[in-house]
């Protein structure tokens, strides 16, 4: 059995970032991940937005890490030169009942510490982007689209020039608590099983946290998370794009609605939309789910054309608790809430999980500490 001082599960946007600050801090640390390369479930099947801040509840950790990581995430694009922009989005109100849901929306941005809001009319709207037809809208100059594969492979470089090292192609596949720490089982692409013995445990598991923490020998089941997988499909547009702006509908239960995003080649996409799905790897776009988006779309982009989006590409959300229930806030579960030292899960880690990466770090690392 081998002996390391800390691992992290998981090699998405969070786990690299936790990764990075543990060594940073002088820590020896082992990153594990299934895949072949980084990044390639949640954290590359999303929409590439930098949030504001905006939907959050206040004083949830979602809200302090999004206003908190937005503005680290951007500085540390600026200083590395990864490809970003604060483009700004407008979250659009169709109708009248909408409107009271606009401004509650706004509301809750300012209790949350967000800059750059304003409140907008029909008239100002159609200034802004012609093309949009709403009743009022919100716009949020902070919001914007960075290239987050650029900024994966930034953390990858930090994390392994801290001395940082990466197995990858290599699943968790139980362990047990004990005395001296806890003991993974770890299986290589070849099927050799490792035994690593940490002193220190970060899962970052994502849509297999549940899994993984079950077949965590010693680790109390009344902790153990309930997930729900929440597909979103995208369509991408064949046309040139007739905005400049980001374009969100009110938002709904299950997430933000079908929106307009605009990536940094200037192609538009639409999506996600929310459908439940039983498997985490269900990647497939149903070509039919277009028609509920040319649905979406018109309500604020009346003039969509029709045949002019296809199937792009499919994510899916690791949603804490049921299906369909209100959506939970990202939690950060250490040794006060399981009582054994040294292990730190991250559940429920879904938007705006790219834009809170570095808080989220933080905060891991802290909790490390005061164990």
């Amino acid at each position: 059995m081998e002996t390391v001082e800390c691992v992290v599960v998981g090699a998405g946007v969070v786990g690299l970032a936790c990764a990075r600050a543990l060594a940073l801090a002088g820590r020896e640390v082992v990153l594990l991940e299934a895949a072949l390369a980084i990044g390639t479930e949640t954290s590359s099947r999303n929409s590439e937005v930098v949030h504001a801040g905006l939907y959050y509840p206040q004083a949830s950790v979602k809200a302090q890490s999004c206003v908190s990581g937005r503005h680290r995430l951007y500085a540390y694009c600026e200083a590395r030169g990864i490809a970003h922009r604060r483009c700004g989005k407008l979250v659009v109100a169709c109708d009248e009942g909408e409107v009271a849901r606009l401004d509650a929306l706004y509301a809750n941005g300012l209790a949350n510490g967000v800059e750059g809001l304003d409140r907008l009319g029909a008239a100002a709207v159609a200034g802004l982007e012609p093309a949009l037809r709403c009743r009022a809208a919100l716009l949020s100059r902070e919001t914007g689209i960075v290239d987050s594969h650029g900024y994966m492979l930034a953390l990858r470089g930090d994390f392994e020039d801290a001395g940082g090292m990466i197995a990858f192609g290599t699943t968790v596949v139980g362990g047990e608590i004990g005395a001296d720490g806890v003991m993974l089982r770890a299986r290589d692409a070849a099927g050799v099983e490792t035994r690593l013995l940490a002193k220190t445990v970060v899962t970052s598991a994502g849509l297999h946290a549940d899994r993984l923490l079950e077949g965590l020998d010693g680790f109390p089941a009344m902790h153990r998370p309930q997930l729900s997988y929440a597909k979103g499909s995208y369509f991408t547009y064949a046309g040139r794009s007739p905005f400049r702006h980001l374009v969100y509908p009110v938002p709904e239960a299950a997430g933000l609605g079908v929106h307009i995003t605009i990536d940094l080649g200037g192609q538009l996409r639409f999506g996600p939309d929310v459908e439940w799905v039983d498997s985490p790897l269900d990647y497939a776009v149903d070509p039919a789910r277009a028609d509920g988006f040319y649905a979406a779309v018109r309500r604020y982009w009346p003039a969509l054309p029709d045949g002019t989006i296809q199937p792009g590409y499919a994510g899916i959300r690791p949603k804490l608790g049921l299906r369909g229930e209100p959506a939970r806030d990202f939690l950060i579960q250490g040794p006060e809430t399981h009582g054994i030292a040294g292990l730190v899960n991250l559940l429920g880690i879904e938007s705006p999980g790219l834009t809170a990466s570095l808080d989220l770090a933080d905060r891991v690392a802290a909790c490390i500490a005061k164990d």
